[in-house]
């Protein structure tokens, strides 16, 4: 098993741009292939939910089993490791703090004129479905991720959708976390078919306002299939990373570091960045080892990604190359490892997730830091932002005015209203009013 060595140096415009694609951005054949699964759900409700959990998760559930019960969630707790349990509640309580402090205030006032007074309120939304993934392992990371700031910001009807194992049944590590999220509606429905029952709703399954959480390129063209029926949240699809690395960094650090993402699928991207010869050589010399410290299965996706495009070594012939790359790049979770790392801070603009040093490595923050683990990816770090309590809410605009404000006010928009040619705009703020208030005495 080998490297790809990416020396930007030899590499034309194109085959620079080839090593910025991703898994999700070949979606063709995926959506094409989620529009029957879609239509199904749409006419058959958990009819077709429990027929594709038969047939792509290979699980034993039917139509009236889709539903965790109260039983499912105590015999969760019963089978878990107690050590386990607890090191869930640990991770709960630093992701809840964080996004507690995310939690924008109920409303706001200020007086922009005298007599003007505008603010904002926030208010959850009203139903959000959660997405745990399941296909190639169990992730309470993710419903922890994503169920938390679902309560924190209120949301009266949060759910998680995560797709049922061989015996029909749910992750027990993905219940307890769920239970300690405070959201007891789970249901066994993965993929695009999951997209889809929380769009249209079924029987079982409550019609939701968005979803979110990561997936596969399933879920993902489901989600854009279906974007005019329910909001699909920020892109998050297939796994990636970028190490940054520079001439100060341990190889070896860097190497573990970069092994994180990579082993998460053949669809995954992981490229360690460097303007260091050393430092290149140094770690696609110490991958190997490392690699015969993992699975057969995960060092073959490993492996995989890590000679290919979308993986393995960019060799920059600067930093100022090497920073340029990652902002075009724009990473899922960016890892800087440097001795000095704040000095390279700002140069990156483009990255959901920064970590800093040799010590906060990406499983660290997957799974116990407190930011949240759910990142816009497919380069969506150029306008999105991580999973957060706002994307759980919504704003609304709030304006009031006094009878002098609204006379300082009127006449500058009596002008704008004419100029653009609206009369009810313009008679709205005209002596009619005046009219109109006189006859109420």
């Amino acid at each position: 098993m080998s490297i790809a060595l990416h020396d930007l140096s030899t590499l034309n415009a194109d085959e620079r741009d080839s090593l910025l694609l991703r898994a999700d951005d070949a979606l063709d054949p995926f959506l094409e292939g989620v529009k029957p699964i879609i239509a199904a759900v749409e006419a058959e409700g958990d009819v077709a939910l429990a027929r594709f959990a038969q047939e792509f998760d290979k699980a034993d559930v039917t139509a009236d089993s889709l539903a965790a019960t109260p039983a499912d969630f105590d015999a969760a707790f019963d089978a878990l490791d107690p050590a386990m349990v607890d090191t869930l509640g640990y991770s709960a309580d630093n992701i809840r703090r964080y996004h507690e402090q995310q939690k924008p205030q109920p409303m706001w006032m200020t007086e922009i004129r005298p007599g003007v007074m505008v603010g904002e309120r926030h208010t959850p939304i009203n139903s959000v479905a959660c997405y745990a993934p399941r296909g190639k392992g169990c992730f309470p990371s993710v419903t922890l991720m994503t169920c938390i700031p679902a309560t924190v910001a209120g949301v009266p009807t949060p759910v998680l959708l995560t797709p049922p194992g061989p015996d029909g049944s749910i992750d027990t590590g993905t219940l307890v976390a769920a239970k300690l999220a405070g959201i007891e509606q789970v249901y066994k429905v993965g993929g695009a078919q999951a997209v889809a029952a929380a769009a249209f709703g079924t029987a079982t399954v409550p019609r939701c306002r968005k979803i979110l959480g990561p997936g596969s390129p399933w879920l993902v063209a489901a989600k854009r299939l279906l974007a005019g029926r329910i909001d699909a949240g920020l892109p998050a699809g297939p796994s990636e990373v970028i190490v940054l690395a520079d001439p100060s960094a341990n190889p070896e650090i860097a190497a573990l570091d970069l092994l994180i993402e990579s082993e998460h699928g053949p669809d995954s991207s992981a490229f360690l960045v460097t303007w260091s010869e050393d430092i290149a050589h140094a770690v696609r010399a110490k991958v190997p080892e490392y690699w015969s410290h993992m699975s057969e299965t995960l060092s073959g996706y490993s492996s995989t990604v890590l000679n290919s495009t979308r993986g393995g070594i960019v060799l920059a012939g600067s930093a100022a190359e090497a920073y340029a790359f990652v902002n075009d790049y724009a990473p899922e979770h960016l890892q800087v490892l440097s001795k000095t790392p704040w000095d390279h801070l700002a140069h990156i603009r483009n990255a959901s997730e920064i970590l800093l040093g040799e010590h906060a490595p990406g499983c660290i923050a997957n799974y116990m830091m407190g930011p949240n683990c759910v990142l816009p990816t497919g380069g969506g770090a150029h306008t999105w932002s991580p999973l957060n309590v706002g994307d759980f809410m919504k704003s609304q605009s709030i304006g009031h005015m006094t009878e002098g404000g609204y006379r300082e006010m009127a006449p500058h928009t009596h002008r704008f209203a004419t100029y653009e040619g609206f009369d009810a705009h313009a008679n709205a703020v005209s002596e009619l009013r005046d009219a109109a208030h006189s006859t109420q005495g």
